[in-house]
């Protein structure tokens, strides 16, 4: 049975994110859309997910990104950069966040992971 009620954050533009997009419809998977630049996750939001996948912060940044580059954050994370610092930095731009995303009720998908996708999805 397809999992509903969940979020799905995407940049319409990334090639990732529509082939996410894709796999969600052909599996009938029911979610409701958002687009992560016009509706930026708020750091409240953010804080609550990254608890929730009990993953660290920094797998919510979009590493491959050209303001991930222009903000130096590599060098921020060596030199220790603080979590609140991090979660207001995601929560200014969205084009920071790593996407797509998929946010249930008590799982989080961070990118687009097929294997892993139909583990918690399917």
């Amino acid at each position: 049975m397809a999992q509903a009620n969940v979020v799905f954050l995407e940049y319409p533009r990334c090639s990732t994110c529509r082939k996410a997009k894709k796999w969600l419809d052909e599996q009938g998977v029911a979610y409701e859309d958002r687009m992560i630049v016009e509706q930026n996750p708020t750091a409240d939001e953010l804080r609550t997910w990254i608890a929730t996948s009990g993953l660290p912060i920094r797998r919510f940044f979009n590493t491959s990104g050209k303001l991930y580059r222009e903000l130096g954050m590599k060098d921020r994370f060596a030199a220790g950069i603080s979590e609140e610092e991090c979660l207001e930095l995601l929560a200014s731009n969205g084009m920071l966040v790593k996407r797509p995303l998929v946010v249930g009720a008590d799982f989080v998908l961070v990118g687009f992971k097929q294997a892993e996708w139909e583990q918690v999805l399917l």
